[in-house]
């Protein structure tokens, strides 16, 4: 059933005025670029699997994609060596840890287990092939612009801040090459996936990107293919999976859709055949999720009736 434009933006201002008010957590500290962008910053976005657009506040304020961008390599690692390989080098189950979880890779004996998580997430950049890092980065970044309808571009300062901080990522990038879990050199695919954490994109390009998902895999807006439509359905279970880091399971039981975060403050859902939703608040709670952000997207969809687990209403 299509919703009607009016009921759509209804929702979307509705969530803004009364999540505006939402307070709790507070900015990435540990990556310096996040600290300092101004909290009240708040904007939700929709885009309907068709390219309708519905906006309310900070729609276009631009962040850094942080993690959400995992799922767009994602997207394009599994076009360029198929789903099968992913489950099989890198692993499609959650971890239960925290994101940057080094416990993760040690208790399965260096696998990383999900796309979505950072060792998950540099295993698949190694993936992506290319001469050198600027060549598979170039991958990396058409894909990102591809599914935004528009020219993404990196920005320097952000990845100035991240690679100058990520020691951490750097220490996972060479213990998944020890276990034969990285396919390229491990300080590449660190430099790689650090730089597609950097991206500057606004609340209406991740809500685009996401309706690309929700459409089958053709942007809604430019109505490029992007990726195979028997792709899509991979990528929407890992999202479920561990799309919101440890707070992925209470999300699924509470909203019920494909979902993705960053510490930018970035949020992202997929409702499969419909729309997606974004938001964008930088304040985050201990997971690493916007708190603003996820009430905003969580009002949308139960506004919209939305949860995919829920019965149709006869």
């Amino acid at each position: 059933m299509t919703l009607p434009a009016q009921t759509i933006q209804a929702a979307v201002d509705a969530a803004h005025a009364s999540c505006k008010a939402v307070a709790g957590g507070a900015n990435a500290s540990y990556i310096p670029y996040l600290a300092k962008v101004p909290s009240s910053l708040f904007g939700v976005a929709v885009v309907t699997a068709d390219g309708a657009l519905y906006q309310a506040g900070d729609a276009d304020a631009p962040f850094a994609i942080e993690s959400i961008s995992k799922v767009f390599t994602l997207a394009l690692a599994t076009e360029l060596v198929g789903p099968d390989a992913i489950r099989l080098k890198i692993g499609v189950s959650p971890t239960g840890l925290p994101f940057n979880s080094v416990m993760a890779l040690e208790l399965h004996n260096g696998k990383p287990l999900s796309p979505l998580v950072n060792a998950g997430a540099i295993a698949t950049a190694s993936l992506v092939p290319g001469d050198d890092a600027d060549a598979c980065w170039a991958r990396i970044l058409d894909v990102q612009s591809r599914f935004a309808g528009r020219k993404i571009e990196l920005s320097e300062e952000v990845n100035t801040s991240e690679q100058t901080t990520n020691f951490h990522n750097r220490a996972i990038g060479w213990l998944l090459c020890s276990a034969g879990a990285c396919y390229s050199d491990p300080m590449r695919a660190v430099d790689v996936y650090t730089r597609q954490c950097s991206t500057l994109v606004t609340a209406t390009d991740l809500a685009t990107m996401g309706a690309t998902l929700a459409a089958g895999g053709m942007n809604p807006r430019s109505k490029e293919r992007v990726i195979a439509e028997s792709n899509v359905s991979h990528i929407l279970a890992e999202m479920t999976m561990e799309g919101l880091y440890t707070g992925s399971g209470e999300w699924a039981y509470t909203v019920g859709l494909p979902g993705k975060s960053g510490v930018g403050g970035g949020i992202l859902a997929v409702a499969p055949g419909k729309l997606a939703i974004a938001a964008f608040s930088p304040p985050l709670d201990s997971a690493g999720n916007s708190v603003r952000g996820a009430a905003a997207v969580a009002h949308v969809a139960k506004s919209l009736q939305l949860n995919l687990y829920a019965a149709p209403r006869r």
